[in-house]
Parts: structure tokens; C-alpha cells; sequence
């Protein structure tokens, strides 16, 4: 067993000699921040991301959007997962989808 890597219940990652717990505290907002995220889009983009986090593997705690303009996502994973790649996964797959169900 080489580098053996799992996600375990306590969102801790083991490899052959450490334990990693990597968050991240994630933001972006709306472009020129219009007031978009209604209550209706708000929660279809929490359903997507959490689709996503568990497409990608990696761990998503909490997302929350603040004034309907900007999101707060707080997000874990391995450490060779990068935080603007998390970033990047959960923003451009939830836009291209909710621009297709609301255009």
C-alpha cells in the first residue's frame, strides 16, 4: 500500500505518514453584483454545488448567499485538490446550469 488516501468520517485525509484537514473559506460574487440570487435560484445553487462537491471529492460544509450577490462557500479536501480549482468547478458548472433553467 503506497500512498493509500480516503476521506474519512471526520473529513480527515490520511496518507502513509500524515493527516491532513485542509478548509477553505471561499467567495464570489454576482458580476457587478446584481442583486440575482433570489430565494427560488438560491436554492437550486446550493443543490448543484453539493452535486458537484461530491463529483469532484471534495467536502462542502456550509454555502451561504449573502445580501443576493455574493456566496460564502466553506469547503475541505486533499491537499492536492487546490482551492481555485474547488472554485473553479463549483462556479462555472453551477452558472452554465443555472443559466440554462433561468435564462
Amino acid at each position: 500500500m503506497r500512498y493509500a488516501m480516503c476521506i474519512r468520517k471526520q473529513h480527515l485525509v490520511h496518507a502513509r505518514t500524515c493527516v491532513y484537514n485542509v478548509n477553505y473559506h471561499l467567495v464570489w460574487s454576482v458580476k457587478y453584483r446584481h442583486p440575482l440570487l433570489t430565494t427560488k435560484i438560491e436554492e437550486r445553487l446550493k443543490e448543484i454545488c453539493h452535486d458537484i462537491a461530491k463529483d469532484k471529492d471534495f467536502i462542502l460544509h456550509k454555502i451561504e448567499v449573502g445580501e443576493q450577490d455574493h456566496v460564502h462557500v466553506f469547503v475541505s479536501g486533499h491537499p492536492k485538490i487546490s482551492p481555485s480549482y474547488m472554485a473553479k468547478m463549483l462556479k462555472g458548472i453551477s452558472a452554465r446550469k443555472l443559466f440554462v433553467e433561468y435564462p
